[in-house]
């Protein structure tokens, strides 16, 4: 019995001593925790993207999408997400509609491309990111920003999310000078 009582003494005095060293360890450092000298994406909104402007952007992803034999959903929305345009491709998926006004819904109400949600969920680990409201973390919404003020923001979606991406920066580069 004196044994037994000994033995939990001694592991209990052990398990002691070992909670009260790692109660001394400098705890991880978070890098959410750095404080940047500005504010990230302060971007001042302007007066919005016309319709004919939208139409234009939508054109020369359209056609970019047809030199590449991509079918694409392609939004345009104003400073702060809602829809100024929008054209489904024949044969483009029908779930992409969403997901075109989605992106670019999410770029322009955070003043930034969507890769960054995408690239916070799957290389950095920041999985809160997914709680936030209307975000998508999917490349393919770019924010339109014109002499420095944000205009309104594209989307794309149909194909894969670099496809998506890379025929929305051919008609963003048209006003993001």
């Amino acid at each position: 019995m004196w044994k037994k009582l000994m033995k939990v003494f001694v592991i209990g005095l052990l398990s002691a001593q070992g909670f009260a060293a790692y109660g001394q360890q400098e705890p991880p450092v978070n890098p959410m925790d750095a404080i940047p000298d500005v504010m990230p994406f302060d971007i001042p909104v302007g007066l919005q993207i016309t319709v004919d402007r939208a139409e234009q952007l939508i054109n020369v992803v359209a056609a970019e999408s047809k030199k590449r034999n991509w079918k694409m959903n392609i939004a345009v929305v104003d400073p702060s997400g809602y829809l100024i345009a929008f054209k489904r491709m024949d044969g483009a998926q029908l779930a992409s509609i969403a997901i075109a006004e989605h992106k670019a819904r999410t770029a322009a109400k955070y003043r930034r491309e969507t890769k960054l949600f995408e690239n916070a969920v799957n290389i950095q680990k920041f999985n809160y990111v997914l709680s936030l409201d209307d975000v998508i973390a999917s490349r393919g919404g770019i924010p339109l920003v014109e002499g420095g003020k944000l205009i309104g923001a594209i989307g794309c979606s149909g194909g894969t999310g670099s496809q998506d991406e890379a025929v929305c920066k051919v008609a963003a580069a048209l006003i993001n000078k």
